[in-house]
């Protein structure tokens, strides 16, 4: 049984920084990828950034290049979430994700199998 948990979500003023962690439990070691999206109130969940297992490749969303870095300690079962400069639109909950069929690249969250329950993210501006 695989399970997610993220932390680090608060409450930061625009310009701010944050960074978010997902601890993951359960044998995830053949899993090529883990991704973190974002979900904001009336809005679809949006595809934030995705690491490979071994950390050596990542993509990002659009929306999040140059300011977001995701990150792992695999020593530590855990995916970072980096998250620097900080808008109102970055408002959101995060979650993290992953599964058989994720690629550090795959941005469709029909292909991750396992989710975290998120963590809230507040930017004030």
């Amino acid at each position: 049984q695989v399970q997610l948990v993220e932390s680090g979500g608060g409450l930061v003023q625009a310009g701010g920084s944050l960074r978010l962690s997902c601890v993951a439990s359960g044998d995830t070691t053949n899993f090529p990828g883990t991704g973190w999206f974002r979900q904001a109130p009336g809005k679809e969940r949006e595809f934030v950034a995705g690491i490979s297992w071994g950390g050596a490749y990542e993509k990002y969303g659009d929306s999040v290049k140059g300011r977001f870095t995701v990150s792992r300690d695999n020593a530590r079962d855990t995916v970072y979430l980096q998250m620097n400069s900080l808008e109102g639109e970055d408002t959101a909950v995060y979650h993290c994700a992953t599964g058989p069929a994720a690629m550090y690249y795959t941005t469709d969250p029909r292909a991750y199998a396992y989710w975290g329950q998120g963590t809230r993210v507040t930017v004030s501006s």
